[in-house]
């Protein structure tokens, strides 16, 4: 029996005894971890973030990166509450069914869509760039056809990697996570002998008032300062979306994603203390208020602190929107998967690669879009592209939220057994739905401002826009989709509901 027939079997009872047939038990906890790293990109996203928090909130920055992890943590809970419930690889798609009905698991794996192809838009133009500078091509690093054309070549490739497998991929991302962590943590180590030898004469001593909320001025900067670090922690539920391909999918992934959050605290929190002290807060020169160092702080102090191996951090740079490119495609290419296994996309996103076991065609149509996407961004105007990349918060912060909620909701009955059930699955996860939605409704009020965004379109920011438009052309979308006869089974909870049994490969 062909894979396609037997998934289309496995559908039409609402049941999916015989699974996926994704390749099962491909990846241990140290494998997923990397996995979940290499999304984030903390290379790349640390040192296009740092300046601008910075700027935000001054020497508090450490403080800010302490705080941002807290949603993710409180949502890494719900993540692994419903993973051991419920292993799917369709995630908050499948957990917002389950919990809240069909439209909003459709609105979730949709977020988790959008969300994707706009970050992979910003990470395949890093790569295609800082290729070019890397070889030393200035004159190519900055011509727009030359970085396009690169940017689109290695996002093709990535596709094919993801296309191939996670064993491939795994592999492929420990090299490239090892050279990424290598680089920073090479990078805070000479940032700190510097700071410390008086090479720098706008280098600062450590202080511990930096973690001190009393020494924030001003509540509107510091929001501002946590909506943008909150988001350089997205990522680390990519290895959730690939529990029914780990070796034991009810417990690896939520080990995973806990373990990638305390990585990312550690080297955000830590390289951020050792910039300040080298560089400072000066306004000129290495100063990390000076506005030409904000938007890539870490290749402007590189020079400085790696001499002639600057080659080193820009391969760093590179490699980390690199590795985030193939990565990011994973959840997104199985959270359709999921979503046409129990009809609430078209068959076709279900079907497998004979050999490698992949989702092929998701796979192909998420890397195409996100090609498409980018070029178009590119055509229109560059400052649509950079605003495309602020707006994908809010896709993040819906689908973040969603689970969050999820998990309180469909765990209600349960949360008065145990403290740990309650505290787990009911206060934790709700005080991160709560927090992520008040990112969400923050993150639009202040993207309707023109003076937030790059670009001002019918008269607002087009930050928000772009944005609220991705979210709400998800509904147009559903609603087409509604009308469609294959739709029926899903749209009626017969296809997937509460009781529907999900996949538990053996451990």
């Amino acid at each position: 029996m062909s894979q396609k027939h037997t998934l289309g079997n496995a559908t039409e009872t609402g049941h999916i005894h015989v699974g996926k047939g994704l390749n099962q038990g491909a990846l241990g906890v140290v494998g997923s971890t990397i996995i979940g790293l290499a999304s984030t990109a903390p290379l790349y996203s640390l040192a296009a973030t740092l300046g601008y928090v910075i700027v935000a909130v001054g020497a508090q920055a450490p403080l800010v990166f302490v705080v941002a992890c807290i949603p993710m943590v409180f949502a890494a809970f719900a993540y692994q509450e419903l993973n051991r419930e419920m292993p799917d690889c369709g995630t908050t798609f499948v957990w917002g069914a389950k919990a809240f009905g069909p439209v909003v698991g459709w609105i979730g794996g949709w977020a988790v869509a959008v969300s994707a192809i706009m970050v992979l838009a910003n990470v395949g133009e890093i790569t295609g760039k800082y290729f070019w500078l890397l070889l030393g091509n200035e004159e190519f690093a900055g011509n727009r056809v030359v970085v396009v054309a690169t940017s689109v070549v290695f996002m093709a490739i990535m596709t094919f990697v993801s296309t191939v497998g996670v064993q491939i991929g795994e592999r492929l991302q420990m090299i490239l996570m090892t050279i990424q962590i290598a680089a920073m943590v090479l990078f805070g180590a000479l940032a700190l002998w510097h700071a410390l030898d008086g090479s720098n004469p706008g280098s600062i001593a450590f202080d511990w008032q930096w973690f001190n909320p009393a020494q924030l001025t001003s509540w509107s900067g510091f929001m501002e300062a946590v909506l943008l670090a909150l988001f350089i922690y997205w990522g680390w539920d990519t290895c959730l979306a690939l529990n029914e391909e780990t070796k034991n999918p009810r417990k690896t992934p939520g080990r995973a994603a806990l373990s990638t959050i305390v990585v990312l605290i550690v080297l955000y929190v830590g390289i951020s203390i050792v910039v300040m002290m080298f560089a400072g807060f000066g306004d000129s020169g290495f100063g990390l208020t000076n506005e030409a160092n904000l938007d890539d702080v870490f290749t402007v102090l590189g020079g400085a602190l790696f001499g002639p191996w600057g080659w080193f951090l820009l391969l760093g740079v590179m490699l980390s929107a690199a590795s985030s490119t193939q990565t990011t495609i994973l959840p997104t290419a199985r959270g359709t998967l999921s979503m046409a296994v129990y009809r609430a996309l078209p068959a076709k996103f279900a079907e497998l690669h004979p050999r490698f076991k992949t989702p092929w065609f998701s796979t192909t149509v998420m890397g195409v879009a996100a090609i498409v996407y980018y070029v178009g961004m590119s055509i229109l105007s560059e400052d649509m592209l950079a605003d495309s990349l602020t707006s994908m918060g809010l896709a993040v912060a819906l689908y973040y939220a969603i689970t969050s909620f999820a998990c309180v909701w469909y765990f209600r009955g349960t949360l008065r057994d145990s403290a740990r059930n309650l505290w787990m699955r009911g206060i934790l996860p709700l005080f991160g739905g709560l927090l992520l939605g008040y990112a969400f409704v923050q993150s639009a009020i202040d993207m309707i401002s023109v003076d937030y965004s790059y670009t001002v379109i019918f008269g607002i920011g087009g930050a928000f826009v772009i944005g609220v438009g991705a979210i709400l052309l998800g509904f147009v979308l559903m609603g087409l989709w509604w009308l469609r006869p294959n739709a029926k089974p899903y749209f009626r909870r017969e296809s997937l509901n509460r009781d529907t049994p999900v996949l538990v490969p053996d451990e």
